[in-house]
């Protein structure tokens, strides 16, 4: 892979290559991406989606949106940062085509805005369910009339392919999507592969899977452009990444392993002098005592230690991406950039007390149970409903349904996958607020 063609500025429909000494500084095309991505309706419904404590009533507390905005600030400095390196290591990028360090920044921060944005109601059980709905649930009937791996897109509904369908599906008036830019796209497909040959190898980006089958035209178009090194055959397709979305990786994890640690220490789920313990393990060649023991309240000090400790991994991402570089370039980096961290068992340390404290604690597992019957209640309808209109046996009531359903909802694929995956496209949308309030309605409890 080389740089200048995974920095490309093209986007969907484009007829002539954009070149990066004629953009308008003051409004450069992967800053447009983060434009577009913000005010979108979709990135809006994250302020309403659970990060880690569903449908918390405190201030403190991180959702979807918070979390989406501190990690594109942090891949902005990882951005940046790597950027400044490989234009030293390589000066014709801005000498010969005009490349700069911020856009870098700017391809990682929109890449990085927009890495949760196909996610569903209710965190990560979201998916789950979803899929458990099509794999053990009522939707199991829709299995034979769909390929292999259309019915795995079902099974393992991946809120990374839906995020990828959501950034570039078209539709009536709006072809292409959100119309961003590839190398934005690109940083953005942490999984560049389909869903079945399911964990084909140990390589990270193989973890799990970046399209969904409806999206695997306009994957290969960016994949293609971009340069990305195929990994795959004819008949199942994988790319390696881009090496930018080594970087919104690492933002990611940096954000839920710092942030999420500190969700709960605000919660109380984490008692203070144990987790400020941790912290201060990750921190230590860093903190300034005098500084610290003047601060007198947790939050101060949970505030001053978070930022310490994601400056330390920020620096740290940096440093083994370069170390990596030609490797990640040649397709032969395999790992998360954190995984070759030297501060791994503190990271470790930190993730299982949040695991024990904080995802596991009673009031998210409460929600979480919650949250797989109210999203099977809604799927079970909807696919009934769209089942019946498929086959022409509309009852009253499946009438009705359809009314609810939203216009840009096309009802009349000729295929059921296309349907299906339309549906679970549309419930994946809701906040969690309206998933609750949806599923009252169809259950008659709310008028």
């Amino acid at each position: 892979m080389n740089w200048e063609q995974l920095l490309s500025l093209k986007r969907f429909g484009d007829s002539h290559k954009r070149i990066r000494k004629e953009q308008d500084e003051t409004r450069l095309g992967f800053e447009v991406d983060y434009d577009r991505i913000i005010f979108s309706s979709e990135f809006r419904s994250l302020q309403d989606k659970t990060q880690v404590i569903p449908l918390s009533q405190t201030d403190f507390v991180h959702t979807r949106l918070t979390h989406s905005l501190e990690v594109s600030v942090v891949g902005r400095s990882l951005g940046r940062r790597v950027g400044q390196e490989i234009l030293a290591k390589y000066p014709h990028l801005q000498s010969i085509h005009g490349y700069q360090t911020n856009d870098f920044g700017a391809i990682v921060a929109a890449a990085a805005l927009a890495h949760d944005i196909g996610n569903p109601p209710f965190g990560h059980s979201g998916e789950k369910a979803i899929g458990e709905f099509f794999k053990n649930g009522n939707g199991k009937r829709f299995k034979e009339y769909l390929t292999d791996k259309e019915y795995q897109d079902l099974c393992d509904f991946e809120g990374n392919a839906n995020g990828f369908k959501i950034l570039t599906e078209s539709r009536k008036g709006r072809l292409g999507g959100l119309r961003l830019s590839y190398a934005t796209l690109g940083a953005f497909m942490k999984y560049p592969k389909e869903s079945l040959p399911k964990k084909p190898t140990t390589s990270i980006a193989d973890k799990k899977y970046g399209f969904f089958q409806s999206e695997k035209e306009a994957f290969a178009d960016v994949a293609q452009e971009l340069g990305l090194i195929n990994r795959g055959n004819p008949q199942d397709l994988s790319y390696s990444r881009h090496p930018l979305a080594f970087l919104v990786e690492a933002a990611d994890d940096i954000c839920y392993t710092i942030i999420d640690f500190e969700d709960g220490i605000n919660l109380g789920l984490i008692e203070e002098e144990f987790a400020l313990e941790y912290l201060i393990k990750l921190v230590k060649n860093t903190i300034n005592s005098k500084n610290y023991h003047a601060l007198s309240n947790t939050e101060d000090r949970v505030s001053y230690l978070r930022a310490l400790a994601i400056s330390t991994l920020i620096n740290e991402a940096v440093e083994l991406f370069m170390a990596h570089e030609e490797d990640i370039l040649n397709g032969n980096f395999d790992k998360a950039l954190l995984d070759l961290s030297k501060y791994q068992a503190q990271i470790n340390d930190i993730i299982k007390i949040s695991v024990e404290k904080v995802y596991q604690s009673q009031e998210v597992v409460d929600k979480e149970i919650a949250g797989y019957k109210i999203i099977d209640g809604i799927l079970d309808v909807f696919t009934d409903t769209i089942s019946n209109y498929h086959h022409g046996t509309l009852s009253n009531y499946h009438k009705l349904i359809l009314k609810i359903f939203p216009k840009t909802l096309d009802l009349d694929q000729e295929n059921l996958y296309d349907s299906l995956l339309g549906i679970c496209n549309y419930v994946a949308k809701f906040s969690d607020s309206k998933a609750i309030l949806t599923h009252k309605k169809l259950k008659g409890t709310h008028f």
